[in-house]
């Protein structure tokens, strides 16, 4: 579904991704690992086209450069971005209608917002509620409630667990599974590697803008040189 081959992105001299060669096959769960500056939300942006990019960079065998980020959207990619970027003073129900602005499949918008509510039944709840009021967990449902709203075939998850209590980050990568186990692709950035191995079918390991380690997550949580570094196991 996602192909990148020998992807590399700078912020002006500085390099961010170096050579970065990563898939993600259709209705699989892709984690990305690393440390802070590791370039995992560079991947991501560059993957939406919110920066720009050198190297191969294909979805669905159709490649992404050249493509405004409003036009990835609706080719079926749609970004949870790091932060949450929601808007504070509108109420859940519409920053989750403004996940389908560029929609205008009535009813299946309605299904999918029925469905967002299933997945997060908090939200209908507080449907009414300014975003503003919620908790850092059920705003982050808000922000993936409103990336499913756009009907995506791969959905870009960047941090989702950040800042989160426990409680709210384990039923937020519980719904990650649903949503995955639904049919959507999801590549997810994460720095919470232990918890992201649990529910990924494969993961890479970034260093310094690098793949430095990829596999099947099963194989990598059980890797000792990665349980020391990166999951703080013996």
């Amino acid at each position: 579904m996602l192909e990148l081959d020998q992807l590399s992105a700078s912020y002006g001299k500085a390099m961010a991704l170096e050579s970065i060669s990563l898939r993600v096959m259709p209705g699989e769960l892709v984690a990305v690992l690393g440390p802070n500056g590791a370039g995992k939300s560079t991947l991501l942006k560059a993957i939406s086209r919110a920066i720009d990019a050198q190297g191969g960079l294909t979805f669905e065998g159709h490649s992404l450069h050249n493509v405004a980020t409003e036009k990835v959207v609706g080719l079926g990619i749609c970004h949870c971005p790091e932060g949450r970027r929601l808007f504070p003073e509108l109420s859940v129900l519409k920053n989750l209608q403004l996940g389908a602005y560029l929609r205008t499949d009535k009813a299946a918008v309605a299904a999918d917002l029925n469905k967002v509510y299933q997945l997060f039944p908090i939200l209908q709840e507080r449907g009414n509620q300014m975003v503003s009021t919620l908790s850092g967990g059920q705003q982050q449902m808000v922000a993936i409630g409103r990336a499913l709203m756009g009907a995506p075939k791969l959905l870009l998850l960047d941090e989702p667990s950040v800042g989160i209590a426990h409680r709210l980050k384990m039923e937020i990568f519980s719904a990650i599974r649903h949503i995955r186990d639904s049919g959507v692709a999801i590549l997810m950035a994460e720095q919470d590697a232990q918890s992201a191995l649990q529910i990924a079918d494969r993961a890479y390991i970034l260093e310094h803008g690098h793949v430095a380690h990829e596999g099947l997550a099963a194989d990598l949580a059980k890797d000792d040189h990665v349980r020391q570094i990166y999951l703080g196991l013996a």
